[in-house]
């Protein structure tokens, strides 16, 4: 990862799905989603973190329901309401101070269009862009 983003010294933002099974090369596994995973038990996502706050606002996440085409729009919005969560923000931030790799893990069937893929690229943009064009 270039040093130009917001997560300057981490290694590696990965993401995953809650379903799969953790790793040890997931680092410090960090839930990203508001809601709990169904059927999932906290044994079993090995979490560090359970960041609820860090997730798009519900109207947000219903709205985008993992529509394809409203993708663009999706990451705007989102990107919106974390450059005005900087609390929620900072936090993530302090932990990839401490933490090599942090997994994004979520609860989505949906792996390409999802909050956890936008949060990954909300950090890797240049301090300057936020927002994408």
């Amino acid at each position: 990862m270039p040093d130009n983003g917001k997560a300057a010294g981490l290694e590696q933002i990965r993401v995953k799905r809650a379903h799969e099974e953790p790793s040890s090369s997931d680092g410090y596994r960090i839930l990203v989603d508001r809601l709990w995973p169904r059927g999932l038990t906290k044994d079993r996502l090995h979490l560090n973190m359970w960041a609820k706050e860090i997730a798009p606002s519900s109207e947000l996440r219903r709205w985008f329901s993992h529509d394809p085409d409203k993708w663009r729009e999706f990451t705007k919005r989102y990107f919106v309401e974390l450059n005005a969560n900087p609390a929620a923000v900072n936090t993530l931030l302090s932990c990839f101070q401490k933490e090599p790799v942090v997994t994004f893990v979520f609860g989505s069937k949906e792996e390409k269009f999802n909050n956890a893929v936008a949060l990954k690229n909300y950090f890797e943009l240049p301090e300057n862009s936020s927002l994408p064009q």
